[in-house]
C-alpha cells in the first residue's frame, strides 16, 4: 500500500507575513525500512494529537507514515523502564554489514534471548489471512536439528528460561512429541507449544501423548464472534473447537495461555469478554493480547494510520472489564524495549481479582532512570519484579508463583503453598510486534524474542519477519530437506542430517533492500530444484 503523505508547503517569503508551525512534534530519529522495497532508511518518530507515528521517506517510493503508539504520554514516560540489557554468553555472528544485516545474535545486540522460538515446520492445517509466517509447505526440521538448536541455546544462555515450539503449526510435525521431551530432558524449565488447537481438539492419541509432558500451551484464541474467526482465520464454527480444546487440555492438567490477535475494526470490542472468559476457565492461567501486525501474508488492504496498538487494548480492557483491570495495573516490560510489552498479575480467588500493582508500587521499583529511593533490602524486591516483568515469565509456572509470593511478602500478605498459588496467579500481557511501517532498529537491537535456527543463529523476531530472513531461511531449509530425501533414496540414510549440507547464509539484498539468500547459493538451489523459488520482494505481498 503506497501512501500519499502531505508535505509542508514552501511559500515564497514575499507572499507570507509569518512562519508556520508543523502540526507535529519531532520526538526522535531511528532507522526504519521502506514498506515497499525494505531498504533501510531514516525513520522520524513524531507526536501528533497525543499519538506517536513513524514517518519516513524512501528515495524510490516516497513518504510513508504509520501509527506506533496511541498514547504519546505513556510512550515518552516509558523510557524510565528501559533496563540495561544482559549480554548472552556467546554470539553466533560477527559485525560485518551492521544492524540489521548480521543477525545473529551479533555483538551489537543489546539483550540476551529471554524466549527462544523454534519453528519446527513451515506448513499449517489452517490458512489464516493474517499469517505473519505465510505458512506453506517447505520444510520439517529433524529431531537432530532441534537437538543441535537446543544445545546451542544452552551454550549461549547457560540456563535458558523459555523455549517455544512453533511453526507453521507444530502439532502436525510427526516428531513434535519427541522434540518437546527433548527440551524438557535438557533441563529447560518452561517449554511452550504454540498451537491453533485443532489437533488437540480432534486427536485422542495426541492428547494422551501431551498428558505425559510438563509443558505450557500457547493457544490461539481470538474471540467469540463468528465474523472474527472467519475474517482472521478463514474458518467457520471455530469457537466450539477452541472451547473443546481448552476443556480437553484441562482434563489432562495442562496450563494454557490464550493468545488473541486483536484488530481495531474486528474484535477490539471482545477484549473484556476474553479476559472474563480466561478468569473463569480452569485451564487458563493467562492471556497474551497481540495487536494485529502486517507481515507475511497480511500486508495488503490496511491503513497503517489506524492499526491497533497496546494503549488501545489497555483502554478496551479498562472499559470492558467493569473495573477488574484498569490501565494503571499494567507496567511496561523492561527487558525488551518498554513500548513493546506491558504486563500485569492478579491474585484470583472466587470473585476476588487483586492486581499486584494495586498492592505494591511496581513502577517505583522498575524505574531505571530517576533512581528513586524505595525501601528495598539489597535490591531483592526489584530482582523479584524484574523476573515477573519479563517476557520470559510464563503464566501458571511455579517460578512466577514463587516471584509473586516474594513480591507479596513486601505487601505483608500471608505466604501460600507455591502449587496452590500458581493456580491463583493470573497474568495479562500485551505484545506489539513490528511490521514494515513501524520497524525500528532501536527496538530490534534490544529484542529478547529470538528465532532459533539449526546452524546456531538466533534472529530477533521482528527482524526475521520483516527483513527477508524468514523467506531466505525457508528456501534454504526446504532445499536441505530435499537433499536429505535424495540422500535417503540413494541409500545414504533415512532423515539424517547430510554431512555436506551448507549452513544457513544471509546477505543484504541489492541496494540494501532487505536480506536474501546469497546469489550463488540461490542459483545452486534453483538449479537442483527449479520449482523451489522464494523471492522476499513478492512473497506474501
Amino acid at each position: 500500500m503506497v501512501q500519499t503523505i502531505q508535505q509542508p508547503q514552501v511559500v515564497p517569503a514575499a507572499q507570507t507575513a509569518e512562519k508556520q508551525d508543523l502540526d507535529y512534534v519531532f520526538y526522535e530519529l531511528t532507522r526504519s525500512m521502506c514498506p515497499e522495497c525494505r531498504r533501510i532508511i531514516d525513520g522520524q518518530v513524531i507526536i501528533r494529537d497525543n499519538k506517536v507515528y513513524m514517518r519516513k521517506r524512501c528515495p524510490e517510493h516516497g513518504w510513508f507514515e504509520g501509527l506506533i503508539y496511541a498514547d504519546a504520554e505513556a510512550y515518552t514516560a516509558s523510557v524510565k523502564f528501559n533496563k540495561p540489557g544482559t549480554i548472552p554468553l556467546d554470539f553466533s555472528t560477527e559485525v560485518v554489514e551492521g544492524c540489521p544485516y548480521d543477525c545473529g545474535l551479533c555483538p551489537e545486540h543489546k539483550q540476551h534471548a529471554c524466549i527462544g522460538i523454534i519453528e519446527v515446520n513451515s506448513a499449517c492445517n489452517f490458512d489464516c489471512p493474517l499469517c505473519f509466517a505465510d505458512a506453506q509447505s517447505g520444510f520439517n526440521l529433524t529431531l537432530e536439528e532441534v537437538d543441535r538448536i537446543l544445545d546451542r541455546f544452552i551454550e549461549t544462555e547457560g540456563q535458558p528460561e523459555v523455549v517455544q515450539f512453533s511453526g507453521g503449526e507444530p502439532t502436525i510435525h510427526p516428531q513434535i512429541i519427541e522434540m518437546l521431551h527433548l527440551a524438557r530432558d535438557k533441563g529447560i524449565v518452561n517449554v511452550m507449544l504454540n498451537t491453533n488447537g485443532r489437533r488437540i481438539a480432534r486427536d485422542d492419541d495426541f492428547l494422551a501423548a501431551l498428558a505425559d509432558l510438563d509443558i505450557f500451551i500457547y493457544l490461539q484464541f481470538d474471540g467469540f464472534k463468528e465474523r472474527t474467526h472467519q475474517t482472521l482465520r478463514a474458518e467457520e464454527n471455530l469457537l466450539a473447537e477452541k472451547e473443546l480444546a481448552l476443556d480437553r487440555l484441562h482434563s489432562i492438567g495442562k496450563r494454557v495461555i490464550l493468545v488473541p490477535a486483536i484488530d481495531r475494526n474486528l474484535n477490539l470490542d471482545e477484549v473484556g469478554e476474553i479476559v472474563k472468559f480466561g478468569l473463569e476457565h480452569p485451564a487458563v492461567r493467562g492471556i497474551n493480547f497481540q495487536p494485529v501486525f502486517h507481515s507475511g501474508r497480511h500486508t495488503t488492504e490496511h491503513d497503517p494510520l489506524q492499526r491497533v496498538t497496546n494503549p488501545d487494548i489497555l483502554q478496551a480492557i479498562e472499559e470492558q472489564t467493569d473495573g477488574l483491570f484498569v490501565k494503571s495495573d499494567f507496567v511496561p516490560i523492561p527487558c525488551c524495549f518498554p513500548t513493546c510489552n506491558s504486563v500485569t498479575y492478579a491474585y484470583v480467588e472466587d470473585d476476588l481479582v487483586a492486581p499486584l500493582p494495586r498492592m505494591l508500587e511496581v513502577e517505583d521499583y522498575l524505574d531505571y532512570l530517576t533512581n528513586r529511593t524505595v525501601p528495598d533490602v539489597e535490591g531483592e524486591i526489584r530482582k523479584v519484579l524484574e523476573d515477573l516483568w519479563s517476557t520470559s515469565a510464563v503464566a501458571g509456572s511455579t517460578s512466577v508463583a514463587t516471584q509473586f509470593q516474594l513480591a507479596c511478602a513486601a505487601c505483608n500478605l500471608p505466604m501460600m503453598d507455591i502449587g496452590e498459588l500458581a493456580d491463583r496467579v493470573f497474568m495479562i500481557m500485551l505484545t506489539d510486534f513490528l511490521d514494515t511501517y513501524t520497524f525500528s532498529l532501536k527496538n530490534v537491537m534490544k529484542c529478547c524474542k529470538e528465532i532459533l535456527l539449526p546452524d546456531g543463529k538466533q534472529i530477533p523476531f521482528c527482524a526475521y519477519n520483516n527483513m527477508g530472513y524468514r523467506e531466505a531461511a525457508r528456501m534454504q531449509l526446504a532445499a536441505r530437506e530435499r537433499d536429505r530425501a535424495r540422500a535417503h533414496h540413494a541409500g545414504n540414510g533415512a532423515g539424517t542430517i547430510v554431512n555436506d549440507e551448507e549452513p544457513l547464509r544471509f546477505v543484504p539484498g541489492p541496494g540494501g533492500r532487505g536480506v536474501v539468500t546469497p546469489p550463488e547459493l540461490r542459483e545452486r538451489i534453483v538449479e537442483r530444484y527449479p520449482r523451489l523459488v522464494s523471492d522476499h520482494f513478492t512473497n506474501g505481498r
